[in-house]
């Protein structure tokens, strides 16, 4: 029997969880400011004049403001130069004001009215002409931004993405730290996890289990949670039908949480029961490929050489070559910080530089259509010395989680 898997109840699995986000800490106002003032720098050596933020991801890196995009225009004005000020909706004065760690102006539209209006008038009082370059978020709606089009301003716009995600790409170590819990609270999710199979458990009471879990070591759930049994783990994001665990079948789990909107994700796979030797034999060659990637981040290197390496060793043991099947169907891996999957990617024609303070998922899965899928997923980042884990990879197909060393 696989070391870790089975033996406990749900009950039992949850009490032995606690809360593990004592001392974590948000990012502050002095952090924020540095951001803002990066991109602002950015923004004069690019010759971008003003920037709109939208609602999501990149408004709360830059501000705080936890706010979900929608058909409703929301964002922060950020000029080249001067304070950064906000849109919204008059409603919602009170709660984006609530939210804010930056403090700036906050400049309000009824629901009558034309917020694109609004906010072209709003970069005109910041300085903003006809003629100069203005950054549109690359995560604004083709409609939003065919709106501001139409008005006519005269405005040229460009992607932002230049400057947000030049920002974002390096993480600061209070970012760092907070993805370090975040993911040691997923690999405790994981052990609990693995410790309440049995033979005729559903895939969706693990899941359940895992949301509860997570909400046990101190997040407010799980952020995703995908949990595969069998020939559906060849699907690497899984089936529409949940699946019945048997003996002999091989699990996989994927699934994060965030602490303070940073991230986890963590892939985890292994055999109820016993592995049989293909299944021994092609959990190693996932631990090979795995390993032949975090060992080709170097700084400086060409995001792709990552990449590159995992699928060199795959095929080097048969599997492939390139996306084919048997062997790895897609990237392998993604950056990750406030987004579970951003920017930049350990893929074919990904040419960035790896960087200090990049983050990155590990995860070159094996996919043998029919038969089972194995993905190991943990993440590194990179420092002056390399490439270092936030978390222990698997150890072996025996003792997954090693808890025999």
């Amino acid at each position: 029997m696989t070391l870790g898997v089975g033996g406990c109840t749900a009950e039992q699995a949850l009490a032995s969880l606690d809360i593990m986000t004592d001392g974590a800490e948000p990012i502050g106002l002095a952090e924020y400011q540095a951001r803002i003032a990066h991109a602002q720098a950015l923004m004069r050596q690019q010759g971008i004049a003003a920037a709109f933020i939208n609602a999501g991801s990149n408004l709360r890196y830059f501000t705080g403001v936890q706010w979900r995009p929608s058909e409703r225009l929301v964002g922060a004005l950020l000029p080249a130069t001067g304070a950064l000020e906000y849109l919204a909706p008059a409603f919602e004065e009170g709660t984006v004001r609530d939210f804010q760690v930056v403090p700036g102006t906050i400049h309000t539209w009824e629901e009558h009215e034309d917020p694109y209006r609004l906010l072209l008038d709003a970069f005109a009082r910041l300085g903003v002409r006809a003629g100069d370059r203005v950054g549109l978020c690359s995560t604004l709606p083709f409609g939003m931004y065919e709106r501001l089009r139409q008005l006519g301003s005269g405005f040229v716009f460009v992607d932002a993405a230049a400057v947000t995600d030049a920002c974002r790409q390096c993480k600061s170590p209070a970012e760092l730290a907070l993805m370090q819990r975040a993911k040691r609270m997923t690999l405790d999710v994981h052990k609990a996890a693995a410790s309440i199979l049995r033979e005729g458990i559903s895939t969706t009471e693990v899941a359940e289990f895992i949301h509860q879990a997570h909400r046990k070591v101190g997040a407010s759930g799980s952020t995703f949670c995908i949990v595969l049994f069998g020939p559906a783990t060849a699907f690497p994001h899984g089936v529409k039908d949940p699946q019945i665990l048997k003996a002999g079948d091989m699990v996989l789990i994927d699934t994060g949480c965030q602490l303070h909107g940073y991230q986890s994700d963590i892939t985890r796979s292994y055999v109820f029961g016993t592995p049989n030797e293909r299944q021994r034999a092609l959990w190693n060659m996932e631990k090979d490929a795995q390993l032949a990637a975090f060992e080709a981040a170097r700084l400086g290197a060409p995001c792709e050489t990552v990449d590159a390496a995992a699928r060199a060793s795959l095929e080097a043991n048969g599997l492939g070559p390139d996306y084919r099947l048997p062997g790895l169907p897609h990237r392998t891996g993604h950056g990750i910080g406030l987004d579970v999957h951003e920017g930049p990617y350990l893929v074919r024609g990904d040419e960035t530089p790896l960087a200090e303070g990049m983050c990155f998922s590990n995860e070159p899965m094996i996919c043998v259509p029919g038969e089972f899928g194995i993905r190991l997923e943990d993440h590194f980042y990179m420092t002056a010395n390399g490439p270092r884990w936030f978390t222990e990879p698997s150890h072996s197909v025996d003792d997954p989680f090693g808890l025999g060393c």
